[in-house]
């Protein structure tokens, strides 16, 4: 493939070296921050990446990414989308792509593989453990010390697949708590520190015992490299898609074979 970077911080040195490692080819680097000599552009007009790109792949700024998107669609160019913190804009930015039914774009909060199968098993659980009475569900995150959100997009999107599924559970409290934490709310906490790239602890605690679902993560390379299985798939694809559709797909091909 032929791969235009945007974003060029942690995620985007990482994608780099894993896509050379595989035989791709960067074509541009497209970042208005990074002083690195291997960025080719500071925007996206400058980058020339219609002309270039077989995909995108954007781990950029949340400011930026409703702008990104609307840019891939005009120019028919497919992305990955690994940015967090623009979910509240969703609904703005299908409305923007229902006018483009060709465009190719697939978006998550964590491109790992194993995170979105982790998902899976958390929601299964919350059926089980919130169908008894006897549970309580909380959920804590920790990451790195340079990481500029929190919670984290995976986090907020653990959050909501408990929400969906724990029973009698309404509302997700991201902030300090000095109350009581209301029966229908579900605390999530975060830590940052150290040079952790992502752990995230779903725990369902009874008076008589603990249980805990918890994916941690060694390296960036397994978020690079579920980035570039979803590069590789989505430009064979038209329309939006989540890492969920990615996954089911590969489930079902796997079954299959």
């Amino acid at each position: 493939m032929k791969i235009a970077i945007v974003g060029f911080g942690r995620m985007g040195k990482q994608i780099m070296q894993l896509a050379k490692d595989e035989g791709h080819e960067i074509v541009a680097v497209v970042d208005p921050w990074s002083p690195s000599p291997l960025v080719t552009g500071l925007d996206l007009a400058s980058g020339a990446l219609s002309n270039k790109a077989d995909v995108i792949i954007d781990f950029s700024n949340p400011a930026s990414v409703e702008e990104h998107i609307n840019y891939y669609a005009r120019e028919g160019i497919p992305a990955v989308i690994g940015t967090t913190g623009w979910y509240d804009r969703l609904p703005e930015v299908e409305a923007f792509l229902s006018a483009y039914p060709e465009c190719s774009l697939i978006y998550s909060s964590n491109f790992s593989v194993g995170v979105a199968l982790y998902r899976q098993v958390v929601a299964y659980a919350a059926k089980l453990f919130g169908n008894l009475g006897t549970y309580d569900v909380s959920l804590h995150e920790s990451h790195h010390m340079e990481k500029k959100d929190s919670p984290s997009g995976t986090a907020l999107l653990l959050g909501q697949t408990l929400l969906d599924n724990f029973k009698g559970k309404d509302s997700l409290v991201t902030e300090r708590l000095d109350r009581k934490r209301e029966q229908g709310e579900i605390h999530v906490s975060s830590t940052r520190g150290g040079w952790d790239p992502g752990t995230h602890t779903v725990t369902f605690d009874s008076p008589f015992d603990t249980v805990e679902l918890i994916h941690r993560a060694r390296t960036r390379e397994g978020f690079a490299k579920g980035a570039l299985v979803a590069a590789e798939w989505i430009i064979e694809k038209k329309g939006l898609y989540t890492l969920d559709d990615l996954v089911a797909s590969l489930v079902e091909e796997n079954t299959t074979e």
